[in-house]
C-alpha cells in the first residue's frame, strides 16, 4: 500500500450572500452591527471574503475541508506577526455557526495594497529580495508544535508525489499545447530531489493574489491557511510564477537554496501551472497566456542551469 496521501475528491463549496454574513456579525458581534458589509472581488477559493467596515474582513471557510485553517491561524498569526518584517492579516474575532452557516469563521484587520503582478512591481529584484527576506523570517520561527502537513493545508509541505495524479493528467489534457517531454523530465526531476528532513515553517502559497503592493513595493502578505511546518520548498514556486530572472536569481541567493531545494521548488511551479493551465483550456487564449508565459520561464530556466540537458530553451507553445 501506498503512503503517499490522497487528496480526495474536490471539495464542495457552499453559498454565502452579504445578507447572511451581516446577520452572523450583527448577532455574534453587535458592537459591529451597523459597519457595512461587501462582498471582496476575487477573495479567494478556500474562503468567502467581504469588507467589513474600512478596517476589517469576514473571512468564512467555502467547504469543510477549509475549516481546520481557521483554528490554525488564530493560534500562529499572533505568534508570526512580531517576528516578520512585513504587516500579514492577524485575526480580530472567531465567529461561530450559525444564520444558516456551518462552520466557524474569522474578522480581520484588512490590510491596504493592491494585488502583485509583474507590471505593478517597481524593481523587480528589490522585490524578490524584500519577499526573500520575509521567507527567510518566517523559516526562523520556532517549528516546535507547528503542523505538519494534513488535510488542513493540502499536504504541502510534504511530498510532491502526492499531486503526481493531478500533475500527470495536466500533461495528458496539454499534449500537443506544450512541450511534454520537457515538462515531464522537469516533474521527474523535482520527484527524485531529496528533501534534508530539516523542518521549517512555510506559507505554502505564495503567489500574487497574497501579496500586496503599496507603490510597486511589496507591503503585506495575506492568508496563511496552508502554512505549517515541513519542507518549505512550497513556497519557492512563486520565482518562476511571479518574479524576473534577474529577481529569480537574487531571491535564490539570498535564501542559499540548494540544487535538490530549487528543483523541487521548480516542480511546485510546474504541478501549478499545469492545472491551472489545463482548467482553463475552455476559456481561449487570454485565460490560457499567463501560464504560458510561466511555463516558459521554467523551461528556460531549466534548461540554461541543467547543462546535462543539451539543449537550448526550448519555447512553450509550438
Amino acid at each position: 500500500m501506498s503512503d503517499t496521501p490522497d487528496l480526495g475528491p474536490l471539495p464542495k463549496r457552499i453559498a454565502v450572500d452579504v445578507d447572511q454574513v451581516r446577520r452572523l456579525v450583527a448577532s455574534q458581534f453587535p458592537h459591529w452591527a451597523d459597519l457595512p458589509v461587501e462582498r471582496v472581488a476575487n477573495g479567494g477559493w478556500d474562503n468567502w471574503t467581504f469588507h467589513l467596515g474600512s478596517g476589517m474582513s469576514v473571512r468564512l471557510p467555502s467547504a469543510f475541508e477549509y475549516t481546520e485553517a481557521v483554528d490554525k491561524e488564530h493560534k500562529w498569526l499572533p505568534v508570526f506577526a512580531p517576528r516578520l518584517p512585513l504587516p500579514i492579516s492577524t485575526p480580530m474575532a472567531r465567529g461561530e455557526s450559525g444564520e444558516g452557516y456551518p462552520y466557524s469563521w474569522s474578522i480581520y484587520q484588512w490590510l491596504e495594497g493592491e494585488t502583485a503582478r509583474l507590471d505593478r512591481i517597481a524593481d523587480p529584484v528589490r522585490f524578490a529580495l524584500d519577499l526573500a527576506e520575509f521567507i527567510v523570517a518566517l523559516q526562523g520561527v520556532d517549528t516546535a508544535d507547528g503542523p505538519r502537513p494534513g488535510q488542513h493545508n493540502w499536504y504541502r509541505g510534504g511530498t510532491l508525489r502526492t499531486y503526481d495524479g493531478e500533475a500527470n493528467r495536466g500533461l495528458t489534457a496539454l499534449d500537443g499545447r506544450i512541450d511534454v517531454d520537457m515538462a515531464s523530465e522537469i516533474w521527474k526531476c523535482a520527484l527524485d530531489a531529496r528533501w534534508d528532513g530539516v523542518e521549517r515553517w512555510f506559507h505554502g502559497d505564495i503567489a500574487q493574489g497574497n501579496l500586496l503592493l503599496n507603490g510597486g513595493q511589496l507591503a503585506a502578505v495575506i492568508d496563511f491557511g496552508t502554512c505549517g511546518v515541513g519542507d518549505p520548498s512550497c513556497d519557492l514556486a512563486v520565482a518562476w510564477m511571479l518574479l524576473t530572472g534577474d529577481g529569480r536569481r537574487a531571491f535564490r541567493e539570498r535564501l542559499s537554496v540548494d540544487d535538490a531545494t530549487w528543483a523541487r521548488g521548480r516542480g511546485w511551479a510546474l504541478w501549478k501551472t499545469l492545472l491551472n493551465y489545463a482548467n482553463a483550456l475552455d476559456d481561449g487564449e487570454a485565460a490560457t497566456a499567463s501560464s504560458r508565459r510561466i511555463l516558459d520561464e521554467i523551461f528556460s530556466e531549466y534548461t540554461d542551469g541543467d547543462k546535462s540537458v543539451g539543449q537550448a530553451a526550448r519555447r512553450v507553445s509550438r
